[in-house]
């Protein structure tokens, strides 16, 4: 569940002007960055196995949210067994992302289906950090190309767009962040490349 914020204040990790809200998601990163690393792995689960976090920003009528959120903190509690390379083509980008754990190969093309699914969809998530809302503004620019490996993804993302490819570039190498930083990286936000 979201907390509501008094009018003037708006929610500290998201910066985002129009939140009045400090949501589950945010919270929890900040705990996640300020807990020790032994709390964070023996952190309890709900009895459903999910860690108990609200829908976040809008997330209401997104049935899809709760599941990509689980697959998205897996890998990030996993990340020490993830490998990634990434090419910047003309075009876009080239990512070839994978791990020798096969439970953790499989959230990732389960994670990498489930993102593509929602920037063709156009179900944004991510809304306050600045570079994924305008990816997802120019998602109909976005060719998106992902192919499983016996260990996760080969993934070439192109567009036609300059801005667009450098937002895909950018993209990238956040994701390469968020393997590199873990958690602590979740309540930052990113900016758009010039």
């Amino acid at each position: 569940k979201s907390r509501l914020l008094p009018a003037s204040a708006k929610c500290p990790l998201c910066k985002d002007e129009e939140c009045q809200e400090e949501c589950d998601d945010c919270r929890e990163a900040a705990r996640k960055d300020a807990s020790p690393p032994a709390a964070q792995a023996t952190e309890q689960q709900v009895p459903d196995g999910r860690r108990g976090m609200g829908q976040g920003h809008g997330h209401a009528d997104d049935d899809q949210h709760e599941k990509d959120h689980q697959d998205f903190f897996y890998l990030l509690e996993r990340r020490d067994a993830i490998r990634r390379e990434v090419r910047n083509l003309p075009n876009g980008i080239e990512t070839v992302t994978e791990s020798d754990d096969q439970d953790v190969a499989a959230r990732i093309q389960v994670h990498v289906e489930s993102m593509y699914d929602r920037v063709e969809n156009g179900n944004p998530i991510r809304m306050r950090d600045p570079l994924f809302r305008e990816i997802f503004a120019n998602a109909e620019k976005i060719t998106m190309d992902v192919e499983h490996t016996d260990h996760g993804v080969l993934v070439r993302e192109t567009s036609e767009d300059p801005h667009v490819v450098k937002l895909l570039q950018e993209h990238a190498q956040v994701v390469n962040l968020f393997i590199r930083n873990g958690y602590q990286e979740l309540p930052k936000n990113h900016a758009i490349p010039e």
